[in-house]
């Protein structure tokens, strides 16, 4: 008897505590078109697999009168469940209770559960949804998020770091996110900034909005901040979903093999380059014309469009996909794309998956602007990324290799493993039109008809430089192929390269140019 009644304490409990900041609280938080924490929680997770933990935590807070104060699990949701039947750690802000407010308990819980998906060897996920740090909480609140940043840190390159951003997440709270290794955003849902529109008014006398501040297109389309952008929740849970079928839940385990599919039939790799070389394409054409099923998983598609990156299956086994893009300014290398690819191939290298490099590109991007906003510095982070990185690495040079792009884009001088190259690749210093003006001026300046005299040398140049087989003599490439051979290629190539055994130089840590 006494032992029902304890239970039927315990059921009202939960049931107090299930119900976050109330009803009305929840009414409010659906009315914005957001669905709770536990709401998102299960439908993020397999279905009926989600133990929540720490359910009766509560603040601890005394002073403002906030020992009068009930909030319920302190408003943060922490668990394990499963997804496609792997254990993840997962916890969910409620902001429905203290507007998911920050304080020493509520990253308590944060903290216990990062510590337990480190330990476990399992992914972590976060779902974003809080006011910032707790007012009446005072230093507590900023210990609270040092606490959880310098967790991401020691997972990071451990475990996959997700971060999900579904409401605001102001202040201190962004770098948790940005730490992590891939962030989602929803449309006219998610809000990212350090200073709100309040301060920036106060400040700089600016009218701004959250949206414009800090909106999900923000994020995703010019800080490069967000890695996915959905329309809805529900879209971002099936991305997130997708993204971990490609993954592997640790640096100590290989992502899940699945049985090899040929590409689709539609994607034709031998019609999708022009032979024109001045003529652009769509190099995810080309990746999906070479991965299983022809099933692509982009990442970062609206921010730095001129570098292409994600993951496919080749022969049932992960792949990492750097491109450049030639639809986008030519496919060229400036800040932000090489920041994209060398963070892409560091995440890649950490969790012991193979990189391979689709090449066509003029080079780095010239101008003022881009030698103001420290391209030598950023140009040098994909240098530093391939030549780091011990994953097989396989490099193929479509078209276009000049210059100093030639040898960033995994050339084998960054000890690329294979480098292929099709008969349409030119590898030379610069372009030919460039390098014919400098190398025959003086020709082409005393001839009788000076631009049919270029014209001539241009062709001169092609003819000797513009091809892959001066590249092919000098051994820095391993065979020139017919596109058709490209998938086939690839797959000897990745198998050949997984059983390499690399020995770097002992040190502590490199000092990558960040």
């Amino acid at each position: 008897m006494a032992i029902n009644k304890k239970i039927l304490e315990l059921k009202k409990r939960r049931e107090q505590v299930l119900l976050g900041g109330g009803e009305q609280a929840i009414q409010k938080q659906n009315a914005m078109g957001k669905l709770t924490a536990r709401e998102r929680i299960m439908a993020l997770l397999d279905k009926e697999s989600f133990n929540e933990y720490d359910l009766f935590v509560e603040h601890d807070a005394r002073d403002f009168d906030m020992e009068k104060k009930t909030l319920h699990g302190d408003g943060v949701i922490i668990g394990t469940g499963t997804i496609h039947g792997k254990p993840v750690c997962i916890f969910a802000q409620d902001f429905t209770v203290a507007g998911g407010s920050l304080g020493s308990m509520h990253a308590r819980k944060i903290t216990k559960i990062m510590d337990h998906s480190l330990k476990m060897r399992m992914p972590l996920i976060g779902i974003n949804d809080s006011g910032g740090a707790r007012i009446q909480e005072g230093v507590n609140s900023l210990a609270g998020y040092g606490e959880i940043f310098f967790r991401n840190t020691l997972a990071s390159g451990v475990i996959p770091q997700i971060s999900v951003i579904l409401g605001p997440c102001a202040g201190g709270a962004v770098y948790s996110p940005a730490l992590t290794d891939f962030v989602f955003v929803v449309d006219k849902i998610s809000k990212m900034f350090i200073t709100g529109p309040e301060v920036i008014k106060t400040v700089l006398g600016e009218e701004i909005s959250m949206e414009e501040l800090g909106g999900a297109r923000v994020h995703a389309e010019i800080t490069g901040n967000a890695h996915f952008f959905a329309l809805s929740e529900d879209e971002c849970f099936q991305q997130i979903k997708k993204l971990l079928t490609f993954l592997p839940w640790s640096n100590t385990e290989k992502s899940i093999d699945v049985p090899a599919r040929a590409p689709k039939k539609s994607f034709k790799i031998t019609s999708i380059v022009p032979e024109d070389a001045r003529q652009p394409y769509d190099v995810r054409d080309v990746v999906r014309s070479i991965v299983d099923d022809s099933d692509f998983l982009e990442v970062q598609e609206l921010w730095a469009a001129n570098m292409v990156i994600g993951f496919g299956k080749i022969n049932g086994g992960t792949v990492g996909f750097v491109c450049n893009q030639p639809l986008v300014l030519a496919g060229v290398l400036d800040v932000d794309s090489s920041d994209k690819a060398a963070r892409f191939i560091r995440f890649c290298d950490a969790f012991n998956i193979p990189i391979v490099t689709l090449v066509d590109l003029p080079g780095y991007l010239p101008g003022v602007d881009q030698e103001h906003a420290g391209v030598i510095r950023h140009g040098a982070k994909i240098l530093y990324s391939y030549s780091e990185a011990t994953v097989p690495k396989i490099t193929v040079i479509i078209r276009k290799a000049y210059g100093g792009g030639y040898i960033a884009m995994n050339s084998r001088h960054l000890r690329a493993d294979f480098v292929f190259a099709w008969p349409s690749a030119e590898i030379a210093v610069m372009g030919p039109e460039g390098a014919a003006n400098i190398i025959f001026k003086k020709e082409i300046t005393t001839a009788a008809d000076p631009e049919k005299m270029r014209k001539q040398k241009v062709e001169e140049y092609k003819e000797k430089f513009a091809n892959p087989y001066v590249a092919a003599a000098k051994g820095y490439i391993d065979s020139v192929i017919e596109p058709a051979e490209t998938r086939t290629m690839l797959i000897h190539a990745i198998d050949v390269s997984l059983r390499k055994d690399i020995s770097m130089p002992r040190k502590k840590h490199g000092i990558p140019p960040f």
